[in-house]
């Protein structure tokens, strides 16, 4: 993943960044978070990025785009500071579940997680046990005013 900034802009009231995906080509990927949106123009700001690679490797000063390996290595810094062990594609995992758990489409989180099809995305949804009982509760009451 080697997000960048700068390019073309976004229509009014959606903050996205493009990123590439697997095989090279570009998505954008919606930030509508004012939190998130805030800190990360802090980090550029702070960064004196205005275009290139969003998150960069500080190797030789260089200043390329950050390689998986790169990131995956500073990710496993930041666990063993914590104490924890937390594989880094975990988290694509939990984001993808929390978004299903919070109602949104899997056709949604597919295009989210840029897949090509619903299947490989259902891999990574784990449905709460108590969303997936509320929502055959609700299909049940559904049955059953539609049978009156």
């Amino acid at each position: 993943m080697r997000p960048v900034c700068g390019g073309p802009r976004p229509a009014p009231g959606r903050r996205t960044r493009p990123r590439p995906q697997q095989g090279g080509s570009v998505r954008t990927v919606l930030l509508d978070d004012r939190g998130y949106v805030t800190l990360l123009k802090l980090y550029l700001a702070r960064a004196g990025y205005s275009a290139g690679p969003l998150f960069r490797a500080s190797i030789n000063g260089r200043g390329g785009p950050l390689s998986y390996d790169a990131a995956h290595h500073r990710w496993q810094t930041y666990c063993a500071a914590a104490r924890v062990e937390i594989d880094i594609h975990r988290l694509r995992h939990a984001h993808a579940s929390e978004l299903i758990n919070a109602g949104v489409s899997i056709e949604a989180v597919r295009r989210r997680l840029g897949h090509a099809s619903t299947e490989t995305t259902q891999l990574y949804a784990l449905l709460d046990d108590k969303v997936a009982d509320a929502e055959i509760r609700a299909a049940r009451r559904r049955r059953d005013r539609a049978a009156r």
